[in-house]
């Protein structure tokens, strides 16, 4: 193809630029996230995989923990008034104990539902009892009925379902009631960075460490409810074809999670959390990477067909009726199960799970498990149990060492490893749909893209090779890239994306002429804030808490929205043609830089074939090393899919020329490139 006709193509498209959608602030958990429901099941089944994916790698979770031996130890039997209730604690991983109450009816026949109930930001929630003034208080507002039950809104719960037939697995979050090894200040109100636990080895939560191994207390949570339901099912009086969760606020939060991950959840009950507005301020509620393009509807829409219910408050679940609902329930049309998801409306009420919820939630077990009990089913009373008869821990059970800073290290340890070593026996696929996930982009994506190359263009005749420079634009995206390309008028068909840590200036480089000498056009790019002062550290969220997940649980890392600029140019040069004539024969991709070697390995790993030959230097960088959460060679997940030489290995078999990881290519570049 004459390297003329294929820039004058380039050039033809409108002169307008548009502003990079990435110059605008970062959004944070306040922000608005809708769901856009599909117009068919196919197109959902295809949305649904990679948001599910999403959500296991942002917790943590994919491939999933080794799971070991529950030791579970079951203790303290109570009979009350139509059931029972037992302690117990067990190890979701060695040595870090889950702590709970097991509730049975207390007569029961063949196989019955299992329920589990996860609670949110209430203070030693499972052991509580509220005083008789703020009893009072509901009973008077309607939103309780009782001024004994009413006590405990997690008794009266727990007490209900087993009357009704269930058996509930009632367990504490991290940090409350009888949960100890891990304190509230970690938990809940982690506020500063901790800099002992900022090391690059045995480091502790939130550290750089921890967000580049994708460990979170969000993924110990979700981890320690995914052995509860272990656990449940383990029971043999418990039926594995009607198993439930419910839970609201950060129990909510949970809720969703567990049932948008295991397919072993058959009814789902979210309450006070489903919402295009705030998606839970808390640091338990929020990780790295987990609601990038999504949030809290669509991950209560990845459930779908299965029953599911929610409900709203005077809180930031308000608007669910008009916004976000209506979605869900034209994702259930399209499945033709319309009916089994379910609104109480109670914006009246502030946030809660008060009797009046709860009754509706009775009532839709009732229905979709077939107790056959009368409809809508009532709570009865109860005399409340007390702390001493639902603590686990006592003189026989003794509880595990509390809010020891060595136990978080050595968890993580035991995490960090269990992933090492089941990714390096993983089919190269598993560490690639990871590495996909951690990018947050993925190349079939990249390829539905409008291009064009807009304004600024000038082109000039160098002898043997025309130069010209643009702004090409991703449509799709919103987003903007300066390029230049020099191209020989006696052009072989092959394309190189040069990448430099100097940006498009990188192409004064000797090799490039090399390059051009040789029939091959070279593309060089600005990547995103390259050499301006916003290229310095990571842009975060207004947020004073330095916690990593409240800016990347919302935000693609500086490191990551690079690569997604390489994937573009990527798709870009697959996607040119002139007339009747192909798209470049061969594209390339090269990258010396310190920071755009690493750059275009993980661009490469997300591409795969797509480019045909990659060449980079990667200095023997490593994720594991970044001691800041700031830093722009930062990213989420980075070191979780065994750091750089992972993604090198989820490139597959494509040709590639590496230096900087132990013995350097013997063949020089140019000849690789140009050969």
């Amino acid at each position: 193809m004459n390297a003329k006709l294929l820039l004058l193509a380039v050039l033809a498209s409108s002169f307008v630029r548009a502003e990079d959608s990435r110059l605008q602030a970062p959004k944070d958990l306040n922000g608005y996230f809708p769901f856009n429901p599909p117009s068919s099941l196919s197109e959902w089944d295809a949305r649904k995989d990679y948001v599910r994916r999403q959500i296991l790698v942002a917790e943590g979770l994919w491939p999933m923990p080794t799971k070991t031996p529950l030791n579970a130890v079951v203790h303290g039997k109570v009979e009350g008034d139509g059931f029972t209730v037992e302690k117990v604690y067990f190890e979701s991983a060695p040595g870090f104990f889950v702590t709970g109450s097991l509730w049975k009816p207390k007569v029961i026949k063949g196989k019955v539902p299992g329920v589990m109930f996860a609670h949110g930001h209430w203070k030693d929630a499972r052991l509580s009892i509220e005083t008789d003034a703020k009893v009072r208080a509901e009973i008077a507002a309607g939103g309780e009925r009782f001024e004994r039950g009413g006590k405990s809104i997690f008794q009266s719960l727990c007490i209900q379902l087993a009357r009704m037939g269930c058996v509930v697995w009632q367990w504490d979050m991290l940090s409350d009631s009888d949960s100890v090894q891990i304190p509230r200040e970690v938990v809940h109100t982690f506020a500063k960075q901790r800099p002992e636990m900022n090391t690059a080895e045995n480091w502790g939560l939130y550290s750089p460490q921890a967000e580049a191994h994708l460990q979170s207390i969000m993924g110990l949570q979700t981890w320690n409810a995914v052995r509860g339901l272990d656990f449940l099912l383990s029971l043999p009086e418990v039926d594995p074809e009607r198993t439930a969760i419910t839970g609201a606020s950060g129990g909510g939060t949970q809720t969703m999670l567990l049932a948008a991950i295991d397919d072993r959840i058959k009814l789902s009950f979210p309450c006070v959390m489903v919402s295009t507005a705030m998606q839970g301020g808390c640091t338990c509620e929020n990780t790295s990477l987990l609601r990038i393009n999504t949030g809290n509807v669509e991950f209560a829409g990845l459930f779908a067909p299965k029953p599911q219910g929610m409900n709203t408050a005077n809180d930031w679940t308000k608007e669910l009726a008009t916004k976000g609902f209506p979605d869900l329930q034209k994702l259930y049309t399209t499945f033709g199960k319309k009916d089994n998801v379910f609104l109480l409306r109670g914006e009246h009420f502030p946030h809660n799970y008060n009797a009046v919820t709860r009754s509706a939630f009775y009532t839709f077990v009732n229905k979709h498990f077939k107790l056959g009990g009368e409809s809508p089913v009532i709570e009865q009373d109860y005399e409340p149990l007390t702390r001493e008869q639902l603590t686990v821990w006592d003189e026989k059970h003794p509880a595990p060492k509390a809010a020891d800073p060595e136990f978080e290290r050595q968890l993580l340890k035991y995490f960090a490893e269990d992933a090492e070593k089941l990714l390096s026996e993983a089919d190269p696929k598993v560490l690639r749909e990871g590495v996909e996930v951690v990018i947050g982009r993925t190349y079939d994506k990249a390829g539905e893209v409008e291009w064009t190359l807009q304004d600024k263009q000038e082109m000039k005749d160098r002898g043997d090779h025309l130069e010209m420079t643009g702004m090409l634009t991703n449509k799709t995206y919103g987003e903007e890239l300066d390029v230049a390309w020099l191209s020989p008028k006696e052009w072989n068909g092959r394309v190189v994306i040069w990448l430099d840590d100097a940006g498009k200036a990188g192409l004064a480089n000797k090799e490039v002429k090399e390059l051009v000498k040789g029939g091959v056009a070279v593309l060089g790019v600005d990547l995103l804030f390259q050499g301006g002062e916003l290229g310095k550290q990571n842009r975060l969220v207004a947020n004073p808490r330095e916690f990593a997940g409240y800016t990347y649980g919302y935000n693609s890392a500086l490191f990551a929205q690079r690569v997604h600029d390489v994937l573009t140019l990527t798709s870009f040069l697959r996607n040119t043609k002139v007339g009747s004539h192909p798209s470049p024969k061969m594209v390339c991709i090269a990258a010396l830089g310190t920071q755009t070697g690493p750059i275009a390995v993980a661009a490469r790993a997300v591409a795969g074939e797509a480019i045909d030959r990659a060449a980079y230097d990667t200095h023997g960088f490593r994720f594991g090393k970044i001691l800041d959460y700031r830093d722009p060679m930062f990213l989420p997940g980075g070191a979780k899919y065994l750091d750089l030489p992972g993604m090198l290995s989820a490139q597959g078999p494509y040709l590639r020329w590496v230096r900087g990881e132990g013995k350097n290519p013997e063949t020089p570049l140019v000849e690789w490139l140009v050969k």
